[in-house]
């Protein structure tokens, strides 16, 4: 959201929205109460939910209906409709970003679990799904306490292309399918499993492409990203397509920049055609903040404020958040420009799903209202909300360094502990952006003083941008004296945030110097922990034997600090993996965040993007992670070194190879090699299974993450990815035991690849699954072979 937006929502403040806004117990709309409304059909719960809109729709004014476009939605007060506001947040937790939410009085704060990029680190779908379950539970207690709406636009499901952008830390990562099974495992967990009511409704976006904020002059409002067709089917659009056919999300937000000269909230082809008509979105499209005043003001798209609405409109667009449709419609319609019609499809979308949660039942039974009236304030921060919050950062942490087994500490022979850096007691830093208003924190210095005897505290820096050593003595003398140093460094939102895309991805001014000087003068083990949302270039903290062990704990949210020293201690076992390639700060040269290319171009210098594409040095790879123990992983014997499956047809097309000449199913050329198309295959049950036994030989319980990555034929000139993500499991195995571990790939989604024209096909041939160092072949060929 654009933080100059806030202000021109102000606009509809002044108009009065919020002396009629109904949240919770106060009802939206007809009120029993309400002679005049309690009757009409829009009202009654009995009748089918596009009945009731359709009779609410007739029963509005041009006037009334256009002040609905907007996310401070005006009252209809002749109808009984209080006034609403749709903008509220819950990325990690409730969040007061958005004026939808309030904290204050029965309601002074909300679990505030890590950040997603860290959330992301655990690979635990099923902790995905249970923090959006207790974050609904929170949304739903302020909701019914008249505080929130029911409305949150969360997740961000962008991928995370290029290290330095600065809203990195709200996303999954950089692998697509990571990012996908996030959206739709939070989406289900915040809109429940309820039948077609919701129990809040959720938001993918940005979509799409978008992945800049603001970078070497280059902002989010004028960018115009130029995406091959290729790059937008296989990697930006394969989480919202996901969030939208398997999370059944009841919303998905447009974004600011241009995709390949179109504005994405004025592009048909994007909204209508490809997330209403192809992935069949149940529920409505709304704009990121000001984005249509965005390609209107800023781009020029339009001449006049009317065409731009009806531009945004036509294109598929329900719902403005920033005033903009509101002022402009009316006059589109009057001009000629606009149908009321098109208005109504649009107020179709938004108030089904206001329906769908229950806003026009007032609690009446069996509706949305009633099934979660009975949370309260109860339900906010309560002690198995935090636990998961927790539990949630714990999982999340990754070990990226254990020189000489310099962890875990010991409280027996490391009592004397110096606990040094910037990020050393942080509180703010630990929940990272669009974040609410915390139940409460345990900083570093305070978990790890649960552990320690004694600590010896010293920042060492003023702040994360550590711009002189001023504070440095005094570190450096607390590391001579304690058992064990701890260094907790990194990055902040002054260095990474939205609207403030990173430099480089080395450690801010002197923190490297202090790192390295107390490392030095440590008389005990050093152990570097690090905060930050993007990957940093530690190369030196790596190669730095004094150095014995490193952590990234990402931005950890509440219970960060009690997490860092329960995996400092060993009281957990670390099992999270990186989410992202950590490159080094050399991957920048002459590499603009502009390039939206994500495969590589050796012959231009041009590395490519993530781990699928580029092949160059890192510091750490994406999926890197230790453990306290050891995981062997191991096929079964029974199990053939290659599986062969045969591709049947849909029927509609040939089912015999006959060389490129009377079928269109198999392509055979030159530049693509053998391959189906997905759409002419008949997909839905086709998949793989595969049998992995997971085997902890180690002393100590811990959990391990089971990733099964594919190298696919090479073959033509097509270029797929080197190797990409097919498969994720997360399994718990206690020492000296061993657990199986069944792991399902369908063959449409997880082993087709795209091509140049942004075709997805599946190619013939032997498709290599790497599992660590384990290898096996699935072998696909047309079914008539």
């Amino acid at each position: 959201m654009a933080a100059a937006s806030i202000s021109l929502i102000c606009l509809f403040l002044v108009l009065g929205v919020f002396q009629q806004s109904c949240q919770g117990s106060d009802s939206f709309a007809c009120n029993p109460k309400d002679a005049r409304t309690k009757d009409l059909p829009f009202c009654r719960v009995t009748l089918p939910i596009q009945d009731r809109v359709r009779d609410l729709l007739a029963r509005l004014t041009l006037q009334e209906k256009v002040k609905l476009l907007v996310n401070t939605a005006l009252p209809v007060p002749r109808l009984g409709i209080k006034g609403y506001e749709w903008w509220s947040e819950a990325l990690h937790g409730v969040s007061n970003v958005g004026p939808g939410t309030k904290f204050g009085g029965d309601f002074p704060g909300a679990t505030s679990f890590p950040q997603v990029i860290t959330t992301a680190a655990s690979f635990n779908a099923s902790l995905w799904e249970a923090i959006g379950r207790v974050v609904s539970d929170e949304a739903r207690a302020m909701y019914n306490g008249g505080v929130a709406g029911l409305t949150f636009w969360s997740p961000n499901v962008n991928i995370l292309r290029d290290p330095r952008w600065g809203r990195g830390q709200e996303t999954p990562g950089e692998d697509p399918l990571v990012v996908g099974r996030y959206a739709a495992s939070y989406v289900r967990g915040l809109q429940g499993n309820d039948g077609n009511l919701l129990k809040v409704a959720a938001c993918c976006k940005h979509f799409t492409a978008y992945d800049l904020d603001n970078w070497n002059g280059v902002d989010r409002f004028h960018f115009n990203a130029r995406v091959s067709k290729q790059d937008m089917e296989e990697t930006f659009d394969v989480p919202f397509k996901m969030c939208v056919k398997e999370g059944k999300v009841a919303s998905v937000m447009c974004s600011y920049n241009q995709v390949n000269g179109v504005p994405t909230c004025a592009d048909p082809n994007l909204l209508k055609k490809t997330v209403r008509a192809q992935w069949r979105l149940d529920g409505y499209i709304v704009s990121d903040c000001d984005s249509v005043g965005v390609f209107y003001d800023s781009q020029h798209y339009t001449s006049t404020p009317e065409e731009a609405a009806a531009d945004a409109i036509k294109a598929g667009l329900d719902l403005d958040c920033g005033p903009f449709l509101g002022v402009h419609s009316e006059e589109a319609v009057q001009k000629g420009l606009l149908k009321e019609v098109d208005i109504d499809n649009a107020l179709v979308n938004t108030v089904t799903v206001q329906m769908r949660l229950g806003m026009f039942d007032n609690n009446a039974a069996g509706s949305s209202s009633s099934s979660y009236a009975r949370l309260g304030p109860k339900d906010v921060c309560s002690p198995a909300h935090q636990d998961l919050a927790l539990e949630a950062a714990t999982q999340g942490i990754v070990l990226l360094k254990n020189h000489g087994l310099s962890l875990p500490l010991s409280t027996r022979r490391h009592r004397t502990l110096a606990v040094i850096g910037p990020n050393s007691d942080a509180t703010l830093t630990m929940i990272g952006n669009y974040a609410g208003v915390a139940c409460g924190y345990t900083t570093p210095l305070q978990g790890l003083g649960k552990y320690a005897s004694r600590t010896l505290h010293q920042p060492g820096c003023a702040d994360v941008a550590c711009a002189n050593d001023t504070l440095f003595g005094a570190a450096i003398d607390a590391a001579r004296q304690a058992d064990a140093t701890v260094l907790v460094m990194g990055l902040d939102q002054s260095i990474e945030a939205e609207f403030r895309d990173r430099v480089g991805l080395l450690l801010p001014g002197r923190q490297q110097d202090l790192v390295s000087k107390v490392a030095a003068a440590s008389k005990g083990p050093t152990v570097l922990v690090l905060m930050s949302g993007g990957p940093i270039d530690v190369s030196f903290a790596n190669n730095d034997p004094r150095i014995g062990g490193i952590l990234w704990a990402g931005y950890p949210g509440q219970a960060g600090g009690a997490a860092i020293a329960r995996v400092l201690f060993g009281t957990t076992n670390p099992g999270g993996k990186l989410p992202m390639t950590w490159y080094p700060q050399e991957y920048l040269r002459n590499l603009a965040m502009t390039a939206m290319e994500m495969r590589s171009s050796p012959s231009k210098g041009y590395p490519g993007r993530t781990y699928r594409f580029y092949k160059g040095p890192v510091v750490y790879p994406f999926g890197h992670g230790l453990s306290y123990t050891k995981f062997v992983q191991t096929i079964p014997n029974n199990v053939p070194s290659v599986t062969v499956v045969s591709i049947p047809l849909d029927g509609r097309h040939h089912t015999t190879y006959l060389n490129k000449t009377t079928t269109t199913t198999i392509n055979d050329s030159s530049s693509f090699g053998k391959a189906i198309r997905v759409t002419h295959a008949k997909c839905s049950k086709l998949s793989v299974g595969l049998d992995v036994d997971v085997r902890n030989v180690g002393n100590r319980d811990g959990s391990h993450t089971l990733l099964v990555l594919s190298s696919p034929p090479r073959q033509g000139g097509w270029a797929p990815p080197h190797k990409q993500l097919v498969a994720f499991e997360k399994v718990y195995v206690p020492a000296n035991t061993q657990r199986r571990v069944r792991i399902n790939i369908h063959v449409c989604k997880h082993l087709s690849v795209v091509d140049g024209s942004g075709i997805r096909r599946i190619p013939m041939g032997r498709h290599k699954l790497h599992i660590g160092d384990l290898m096996h072949s699935v072998s696909l060929q047309p079914a008539t072979l």
